[in-house]
């Protein structure tokens, strides 16, 4: 195996959370139990075979590795990648791929779909992802994945078998669909990103930016720039539902050890041991 880009991994219900955030520098996750990733800032070498990634904005430690990514799916012979980005997204990195082919001198295939909060797209029978909107310094969204299974409605819940089968077979439909929200990514936003969408504090799994812990720090700087400082968890400590907590995009003027000093000091009980910093 190739180790040409940091990479961290945790797992949690099932799922794995695989990655690597630091604010100015690289962004990129997978969940390989879903085939799906978040932001391409760079591309490890184990990543290659997902082929469907969500990008959250077009900064580029979100982006950097696109070009990178689909080139490499192209040498190795596999399928070009399907990539979401937003809107705004679509042209200039259609752009940035047709100078890389005139530089390269080999084509760089790429399914590019356009997204805007409030859509759905279906991964399989059984997830689905929606974007929802975030705030940032260019046009951002955050992403959730949703599990749906199809559930008896309550009134039938206590009907034998037989009675559940005839009354298909009349046509009445007894199950409705039920969605968990199993992962939540935020990407880069200040707070409304998680305020404005509930479900963020809902996900079994939230994998959300802390960019900045210091208490120097102005927040009212860092929410014009799209971004969150550790005061903003701690005004928020009791909205989490979340069963774990994944705090990453940390600035890199900070060293690990006064990420967790700062951290801890401000939430001893790290959200009742639910807060995972990813340094």
């Amino acid at each position: 195996m190739v180790e040409n880009a940091p990479l961290q991994s945790l797992q949690h219900r099932g799922l794995t959370i695989e990655g690597y955030s630091r604010a100015a520098v690289q962004s990129y996750w997978r969940i390989p139990e879903l085939g799906i990733g978040f932001d391409l800032g760079a591309q490890p070498w184990s990543f290659m075979g997902t082929d469907t990634w969500f990008v959250s904005h077009a900064h580029l430690d979100h982006i950097a590795a696109l070009p990178v990514y689909v080139a490499r799916r192209r040498m190795m012979k596999m399928a070009p990648p399907t990539i979401y980005l937003p809107t705004s997204a679509i042209e200039p990195v259609e752009a940035i791929l047709q100078n890389f082919t005139r530089l390269d001198r080999g084509r760089l295939p790429a399914d590019l779909r356009p997204i805007e909060p409030g859509m759905e797209i279906k991964l399989s029978r059984e997830y689905v992802v929606t974007t929802v909107p975030t705030k940032h310094t260019v046009p951002s969204m955050g992403f959730v994945v949703w599990q749906c299974r199809k559930k008896l409605k309550p009134e039938y819940e206590g009907l034998a078998g037989m009675q559940i089968r005839d009354l298909r077979l009349a046509g009445t439909e007894v199950s409705e669909e039920r969605r968990d929200a199993v992962l939540a990514y935020l990407g880069d936003s200040s707070p409304p990103g998680l305020d404005d969408n509930p479900e963020m504090y809902q996900a079994k799994v939230l994998i959300c930016e802390l960019t900045f812990v210091a208490p120097g720090h102005r927040k009212e700087k860092i929410h014009k720039f799209g971004h969150i400082h550790l005061d903003d968890f701690v005004e928020r400590r009791e909205r989490f539902e979340n069963e774990l907590i994944i705090a990453s995009h940390l600035s890199t003027r900070y060293h690990e050890n006064t990420v967790r000093k700062l951290v801890k000091k401000a939430l001893p009980d790290m959200l009742n041991g639910r807060l995972h910093l990813w340094l």
